[in-house]
C-alpha cells in the first residue's frame, strides 16, 4: 500500500448496536450496497466489524460474530476481489479465521493485544499488517471515569510497550491508532488531537478514528447523525498533523477533505 497520500478506511459495521451505523447493514444485500458506495467514492480499504466496541457494548459470542462476517467478506470478496479488507476484532481465533477463508490483509484490534494476548503471534504467523490501538479498560466500562497523568505521554508509553511486544511476536507491520474515545474523557480527547504529531515519533503509519464520534457531538450539543461538519473539521485538524489513515463512515466528504489539505500543503 503507497502511503505517498493520505488513506481513506471506510467502515463498515455488520452489528445491530454500532453507535451510529448499527443495524443498517445486516442483510447481504446491504452490505453489497454500502460497500459498492463507499468504493466508488474513492474508498482505499474496508474495515469490517461484527462486534460493537463502542461505550458500554456487551460483547456478543464468537459464533455470531463469525457468522456476521462470514456473511459480509464472502460477499465482499466475490465481489470486490482486489480491494483491501481489514477486519475489526480482538479475537485471536478470528483473525487466524479471517485470513485464512478470505485473504485479510489488516486485522484492526481495538484492544492493541490487551482482550487476548494470542493475537500478537497469530498476527506475526500470518505477516498481515496490525492496527495497534490504545484503550483504556474494556467497552463495557472504559468511559467510567477514565484518569491519566498526561495522556498523550501516557498512551505513548503504553503504545511503545506493545510496538516492542509485537515485534518479538514477529509483526513488522504496525499501524498506530491513539483511539480517540476509547477510555478517554472529552478534554483527553482533544489533548490527543493537539499532540496528534506526538506520535510520529513511532515512525509508523498513524490511523484516526474520529468519524461521528461523542467527543464531536458532546462537544456541540448534538448527536452522531449531526456530526459530519464537526468530523470534517477534526479530520482537517488530523491532517495538517499528519494523519496517514482516516478510519470513516463517510468517504466522500473525507476524500474531499484529504485533496483540500494536500492542495494546502503543496503550496
Amino acid at each position: 500500500m503507497s502511503m505517498d497520500r493520505p488513506m481513506v478506511m471506510g467502515i463498515l459495521n455488520v452489528t445491530p448496536d454500532s453507535f451510529y451505523d448499527g443495524g443498517r447493514y445486516e442483510t447481504g444485500e446491504m452490505v453489497r450496497l454500502r460497500a459498492s458506495r463507499m468504493i466508488s467514492e474513492g474508498a482505499d480499504i474496508l474495515d469490517i466489524g461484527a462486534c460493537s466496541t463502542r461505550p458500554g457494548a456487551q460483547e456478543p459470542d464468537m459464533e455470531t460474530e463469525r457468522s456476521r462476517l462470514d456473511l459480509a467478506l464472502s460477499i465482499l470478496r466475490a465481489d470486490y476481489p482486489d480491494i483491501i479488507l481489514s477486519v475489526d476484532t480482538y479475537r485471536s481465533e478470528i483473525a487466524d479465521w479471517a485470513i485464512e477463508a478470505y485473504n485479510i490483509q489488516i486485522i484492526n484490534d481495538v484492544s492493541g493485544g490487551e482482550m487476548d494476548p494470542r493475537m500478537y503471534s497469530v498476527v506475526g504467523r500470518h505477516r498481515v499488517t496490525y492496527i495497534l490501538m490504545h484503550m483504556l479498560g474494556i467497552p463495557r466500562t472504559m468511559q467510567v471515569n477514565p484518569v491519566y497523568r498526561e495522556v498523550t505521554g501516557d498512551v505513548i508509553r503504553t503504545l511503545a510497550t506493545r510496538v516492542n511486544a509485537l515485534e518479538q511476536a514477529g509483526v513488522s507491520d504496525i499501524w498506530i491508532d491513539p483511539g480517540f474515545g476509547f477510555g478517554k474523557s472529552l478534554d483527553d480527547n482533544f489533548s490527543l488531537l493537539d499532540h496528534l504529531h506526538d506520535f510520529q515519533i513511532f515512525e509508523r503509519p498513524l490511523v484516526v478514528g474520529l468519524s461521528r464520534k461523542s467527543m464531536i457531538y458532546r462537544a456541540l450539543d448534538t448527536a452522531p447523525e449531526a456530526a459530519l461538519n464537526g468530523t470534517t473539521v477534526l479530520h482537517t485538524v488530523a491532517l495538517l498533523k499528519n494523519a496517514d489513515i482516516l478510519r470513516v463512515h463517510d468517504v466522500k466528504q473525507a476524500i474531499e477533505c484529504i485533496h483540500l489539505i494536500e492542495k494546502v500543503k503543496a503550496n
